[in-house]
């Protein structure tokens, strides 16, 4: 069974908010990509439009959107996601997770796109308050 753990980030208010997202809502969310638009509902959030902006894999590699389809690859970056240089002109050779959300991904990163009638806080700040 397919499981992810959204990273929910409010860019009104500057917060972010953790979901578990498993089941049917985790199979509807398999093949999208980075910058698509999901339905909230996939994440208890109706109303709510939410856009993928990056996420992970079971070993840690990140996700690059410039990589197409759901595999892991090498390649030869100079910048950007999943690499920081430390000097200039610096390279080297990382692996890195494609564009496709796959059942290996384990964490998925959205922001909020499209605001419901309900604030963001109120749907999912209580859950995060009674896990404490």
């Amino acid at each position: 069974m397919v499981e992810f753990r959204a990273n929910i980030s409010d860019p009104k208010t500057g917060k972010s908010y953790q979901k578990e997202v498993s089941g049917n809502q985790a199979n509807a969310i398999l093949g999208k990509k980075i910058g698509d638009k999901i339905d909230g509902i996939f994440v208890d959030m109706p109303g709510y439009k939410l856009e993928i902006t990056g996420g992970s894999d079971k070993d840690g590699f990140s996700m690059r959107k410039d990589l197409p389809g759901p595999r892991r690859k090498k390649l030869l970056v100079s910048k950007g996601i999943g690499f920081n240089p430390h000097m200039k002109g610096e390279r080297r050779r990382k692996n890195m997770r494609g564009n496709t959300v796959s059942p290996d991904t384990v964490q998925l990163n959205m922001k909020i796109s499209t605001r419901g009638p309900r604030p963001a806080e109120e749907l999912l700040g209580k859950k995060e308050e009674e896990a404490k």
